[in-house]
Formats: C-alpha cells, sequence, structure tokens
C-alpha cells in the first residue's frame, strides 16, 4: 500500500488544515532540505506497518501542510531531524539513508524517543517523540488507508460516506 499526497491532505484536512494552504505554495521548500525530507521517509519507513510504503510526495505534502505557518515549529522539527541524524552518525558511524530499516529503528531506540513522554519543549528524546514519532504517526493513522488497518474505516475528519454509517463496526 502506497500512500500519496492525496492521503496526506486527507490527513491534514482530520487535523484541521486547510488542504488550499499546501496546494498554494511551497515555501517550506526553502527551509526544509532534500536530506530533511529523506529522513523523515526513512523514519516512516521505520513507524510505518511493512505492508506501507510513504511516499515522499506523502510526507513532504504533509510536513509543509502542517509547519506551513509556525517557523517556530518547523525549527522544532529541524532539531528533532539533527537529533535523530547525529544519533545515526554516533551509533553507526554512517548517515541514516545509508541504512537498513532494522539498524534505522536501532537508530530511533537510541534516541530515547520510543520510551519518552512527547514534550515539544522538553529533552531530546521527548522532542524527537513529539515532533518525528508522533507526527508520523498520526499522519499515517488519520488516512483512510492508515485507519483501514486497524480497523478505522472512518477516521475523525473523513466523511468516508454514508455507507459507512450504514455498516456494522469491524471486530
Amino acid at each position: 500500500m502506497e500512500l500519496t499526497r492525496r492521503d496526506a491532505l486527507l490527513a491534514l484536512a482530520s487535523g484541521g488544515i486547510v488542504a488550499s494552504m499546501v496546494l498554494s505554495s511551497d515555501t517550506l521548500d526553502e527551509e526544509l532540505s532534500d536530506t530533511d525530507i529523506d529522513t523523515l521517509v526513512q523514519l516512516a519507513e521505520v513507524l510505518y506497518p511493512s505492508v506501507v510504503e510513504p511516499s515522499r510526495e506523502f510526507i513532504k505534502a504533509y510536513v509543509v501542510g502542517r509547519y506551513r505557518s509556525d517557523g517556530e515549529r518547523l525549527a522544532n522539527l529541524k532539531s528533532a531531524l539533527r537529533v535523530v541524524q547525529r544519533t545515526s552518525r554516533r551509533e553507526t558511524g554512517k548517515p541514516l539513508g545509508a541504512l537498513d530499516i532494522d539498524t534505522r529503528d536501532k537508530v530511533l531506540r537510541a534516541t530515547g524517543g520510543d520510551r519518552a513522554y512527547p514534550d515539544p519543549s522538553g529533552t531530546d528524546a521527548q522532542r524527537v517523540r513529539y515532533y518525528i514519532i508522533n507526527d508520523l504517526l498520526y499522519a499515517f493513522y488519520t488516512t483512510p488507508k492508515g485507519g483501514r488497518l486497524v480497523g478505522n474505516r472512518n477516521p475523525k475528519g473523513y466523511p468516508g460516506g454514508v455507507e459507512v454509517y450504514q455498516q456494522e463496526p469491524d471486530t
């Protein structure tokens, strides 16, 4: 299952972010490097179920939509990405993109983000949890495709059509 830009727009809409803001311009392109987007894609591959292929377009559209109007939040995301990138070099001697998925998982765990309570102004581990792990998981599970994987055919904010309301819930 591949996640597309359309899926990202649906995830943003479920969070109340207007898709026209995402489609209107790409000013974040200047602030987010290709390495930043690549790092987020590589981390999504670790966090998402193995049947899911997070596309670059999905991640980029979601991040641009989520961070477009909040420069401070964007700076904090970039800082959390630097923590992961530094941890990768410290633990393996290689950039995150040069690692297989199992080693990327170990690097992410080495940041402590998997065990930390999410806090946007907390420790490095707490910021990795808040800005990277939680945001990527939220992006995925608020898409109709992600919701279906966990038995939620109608994620919050996604109408899904009248037929969804006329069916018995998944058990």
